[in-house]
């Protein structure tokens, strides 16, 4: 239910993401027995796969607020709400998180000769027109617009794929133009692919080995 009355929300596929991975702890579990307790398998089982606390409460908020509508909201035929009270759902200490780290020159030289061709397009383009991971990814020709005054072109992101609900207008410099040329052919709707298919994510497993490789 909650999925279904928030698919207006740019978030709503992180949230079933999270509901995804939740599902095996407490997929089974009726309402009132969703708490912090039959939530720790979860949390531990996390933590060793080296997910950070910030990702861990992306996931408990999304419980929190499931259990606090329950509890307020969302009433039965009866017109009594499915919970009586939401338990408290305590998010956990932000201390493991990774301190920003600026690359010099010779360090992103390095990592970017290490990454897969399509992931190293992707980064080009990115640190040369600051748009985000996802605007990347789903970046689509439909979107661009032809200024021949210039010589060139920009790209116009809808409001729905950038974070703030604001259209995007994305301005390219020589590099991310070159790149952009580059892409032309290798996919009719999307700019970035891999094996003819969009990439859902640049920091992927091909990522997280390149870092390794280039000693980040």
């Amino acid at each position: 239910r909650y999925l279904e009355e928030n698919m207006h929300l740019r978030s709503v596929a992180e949230s079933a993401r999270h509901l995804r991975d939740l599902d095996p702890y407490i997929g089974e579990l009726p309402l009132n027995r969703v708490h912090l307790g039959t939530l720790e398998g979860f949390i531990q089982s996390r933590k060793q796969g080296g997910v950070k606390n910030k990702t861990i409460n992306l996931a408990l908020s999304v419980v929190r607020r499931i259990l606090n509508l329950a509890s307020r909201l969302w009433c039965d035929e009866a017109g009594l709400t499915w919970l009586d009270a939401a338990p408290l759902i305590q998010m956990l200490p932000v201390t493991d998180s990774r301190k920003p780290y600026p690359l010099s020159w010779d360090e992103q030289r390095a990592l970017f000769q290490e990454l897969p061709d399509h992931l190293a397009s992707m980064c080009l383009f990115k640190v040369n027109t600051g748009c985000r991971e996802q605007e990347v990814c789903r970046l689509k020709w439909e979107w661009e617009v032809v200024i021949p005054e210039l010589n060139t072109s920009v790209f116009i992101i809808p409001d729905e794929y950038v974070k703030n609900g604001d259209p995007r207008l994305v301005i390219f410099n020589r590099v991310a133009q070159s790149v952009v040329d580059g892409q032309r052919r290798s996919h009719t709707e999307y700019v970035f692919t891999f094996k003819g298919k969009p990439v859902s994510n640049i920091n992927n497993n091909g990522w997280k080995a390149a870092r390794k490789r280039a000693g980040l």
